[in-house]
C-alpha cells in the first residue's frame, strides 16, 4: 500500500475519534465504522484483513463484517465473559440491598471521628476502598453525596473539601473485579512474555505496587492541600446548604450486617486468599474471576433464601444478575469495537510501520518515551473529553506490540496509562463526576477541579516515575 495513503487514513481515523471523545458521542459505533472503512481501504490497496487465518466469505464487501464476528467470538469467550459476569454478580449485589450494607458498614466509623482534617485523607482513602463495591465513579459520587457529604459537613469540614473528596473516590485501587485490568491481562496473556497471566496476577504483581503507594501519597497531599486552600481560598460555603438526598438507614442484626457487607467484596477475598497460597508454593491451586464471582453468587443466593426464609423469593432476585450482565454488554462492545479499529489499522500497514519506528528506541535508553507520549495523550483526551477509559480500551490491542519493538514490557505502558485515566478523570471539569458534585453542591466544576488537581496531579507524576523505576 502506498504509504501516504495508509498515513493519511490512519491520521484521519485518529482524528476522527478524538473528535468524537471530545463532544462526548458514542465511541463504539465511531470505533466499527472506521475499523470497517480501514478494512476496506486496506483492501482496494493490495492487503489483507489483518485476522491471523482469516478466511474470506467470498464476497469481498462482506469480508469486514465477517472480521467483526470474529473479534466478537474472540472477545465473548475471553475478556468479555469475564466482563459479564461481574457485571451480573455487581447489580444482583445491588438488587438485594448488600452495597447499600457494605456502604453503610464501612461509613459508619467515619461519624464517630471530630477531627476534620484527619478524615481528609480517611475518607479518600476509604472512597476508594468503596469503589470496588461500586466501580462507577458517578455512582459511588451519588451515593457518597447522599451518605457522608452530611456526616463530613456536620463535622465542620467545608463544602469544597468534602466536595473534591467525593469527586476523587474511585481511582486506582488495586482490584481484579476492575473491566480495564481484565481487558488488558486477558490481552497481555496471549503473548509468550506473559503467558497464563491472570488478571489477579497482573493487580496484585504489577498494578498494586504502584497503585497503592501513590493512594497513599494523594491522600497525604489531600489532606495539606485542603488544609491549605479552606485557610486562603474558597471554602464553597454558602447562605443555603445542598440540598443532597438522605439515605434511609440500615436495619438488621448485626449478623446480617456483617455477612451482607461481605458479600460484594467476597469475590475479591476468594482472589487474594488463593493468591497468596500461590505464593506459599502451592501452585495447584488456580481460581479465576469469573469462577470466583460465580461461586460468591451461588453464595449470596443461599443467604439472601436463609435471610427471606422463601428460596422463590429469594430466586426472584436472582434475574438481576442476567439482566446485569445484558448491562455489561457495553463495555464488551467497547472491546470488540477497539480490537475492530485496530484490526483496521493493522490491515493498512500501520501497526508495522510504527513497530518498525519503535525499534530505533530499543536498546537507546529511552525506553521511556513511549510510556510518556501514551500517558501524555491519555491527559490531554481524559481533561478534553471527561472519559477515563475509552482511549485505554482502544489502546489495549496495541499496547503489547509498541512495547516489544520498543525493547520495554508492556507492564510499563499498560500500567501508567491505565491510572492515568482513572486519575485524571477527576481534574477534567467535563467529566461526569465532576459535574455531579458540583451540580450538588451547587458550585462550578472549576471550583472542584481546583481542589482536586493537586492531589490527582501529583499522583500521576509519582505514579510515573514510580512505573518507569520498576517497570523499565
Amino acid at each position: 500500500m502506498n504509504p501516504i495513503v495508509m498515513f493519511l487514513s490512519a491520521a484521519l481515523s485518529i482524528a476522527v475519534i478524538i473528535y468524537m471523545l471530545i463532544k462526548k458521542m458514542d465511541i463504539k459505533v465511531t470505533l466499527f465504522i472506521i475499523g470497517i472503512a480501514l478494512m476496506f481501504v486496506a483492501m482496494i490497496g493490495g492487503n489483507g484483513i489483518a485476522i491471523k487465518d482469516f478466511e474470506s466469505s467470498g464476497i469481498p464487501l462482506l469480508d469486514p463484517l465477517l472480521a467483526i464476528v470474529s473479534t466478537f467470538k474472540t472477545t465473548l469467550s475471553g475478556a468479555g465473559f469475564i466482563i459479564l459476569i461481574l457485571g451480573g454478580y455487581t447489580a444482583y449485589m445491588s438488587e438485594i440491598g448488600a452495597n447499600d450494607v457494605t456502604v453503610s458498614v464501612l461509613t459508619k466509623p467515619v461519624k464517630h471521628i471530630k477531627s476534620v482534617y484527619i478524615l481528609v485523607p480517611m475518607v479518600f482513602l476509604l472512597g476508594n476502598l468503596l469503589s470496588l463495591v461500586i466501580p462507577s465513579a458517578s455512582n459511588l459520587a451519588i451515593i457518597l453525596l447522599a451518605t457522608l457529604y452530611p456526616v463530613l459537613r456536620k463535622a465542620g469540614m467545608s463544602p469544597l473539601t468534602a466536595g473534591a473528596i467525593v469527586a476523587t473516590s474511585a481511582t486506582i485501587i488495586p482490584t481484579p473485579l476492575g473491566s480495564d485490568n481484565v481487558a488488558i491481562a486477558a490481552e497481555l496473556a496471549k503473548y509468550p512474555e506473559f503467558s497464563g497471566l491472570t488478571v489477579t496476577e497482573y493487580v496484585f504483581g504489577y498494578h498494586a505496587l504502584v497503585s497503592i503507594p501513590t493512594l497513599l501519597l494523594m491522600a497525604a497531599v489531600h489532606y495539606f492541600w485542603q488544609k491549605h486552600e479552606d485557610k486562603t481560598g474558597d471554602t464553597g460555603l454558602v447562605d443555603g446548604e445542598a440540598d443532597i438526598k438522605k439515605v434511609d438507614a440500615i436495619d438488621g442484626s448485626a449478623l446480617y450486617k456483617f455477612v451482607y457487607a461481605l458479600l460484594p467484596v467476597l469475590p475479591i477475598i476468594l482472589l487474594i486468599a488463593v493468591y497468596f497460597v500461590q505464593l506459599g508454593g502451592n501452585s495447584g491451586i488456580t481460581l479465576s474471576v469469573e469462577v470466583a464471582s460465580l461461586l460468591s453468587f451461588a453464595t449470596a443466593v443461599i443467604c439472601d433464601a436463609i435471610r427471606r426464609h422463601s428460596v422463590k423469593d429469594a430466586f426472584s432476585k436472582t434475574e438481576k444478575f442476567f439482566a446485569g450482565m445484558g448491562g455489561a454488554m457495553p463495555i464488551v462492545a467497547l472491546l470488540v469495537a477497539a480490537s475492530v479499529f485496530v484490526v483496521g489499522l493493522k490491515s493498512i500497514g500501520l501497526i508495522s510501520s510504527l513497530q518498525s519506528a519503535m525499534t530505533g528506541i530499543n536498546g537507546s535508553g529511552m525506553g521511556f518515551l513511549l510510556p510518556l507520549v501514551l500517558v501524555g495523550l491519555t491527559a490531554v483526551i481524559v481533561l478534553l473529553s471527561g472519559s477515563g477509559t475509552a482511549l485505554f480500551f482502544a489502546m489495549v490491542p496495541l499496547i503489547p506490540a509498541l512495547a516489544a519493538a520498543a525493547g520495554i514490557s508492556a507492564i510499563a505502558i499498560s500500567v501508567p496509562m491505565g491510572l492515568a485515566g482513572n486519575l485524571l478523570r477527576a481534574v477534567s471539569p467535563v467529566s461526569a463526576v465532576v459535574m455531579i458534585v458540583s451540580g450538588s453542591l451547587n458550585v462550578s466544576p472549576i471550583q472542584i477541579v481546583k481542589r482536586t488537581s493537586v492531589p490527582m496531579l501529583v499522583g500521576l507524576a509519582f505514579m510515573f516515575v514510580l512505573s518507569t523505576i520498576v517497570f523499565l
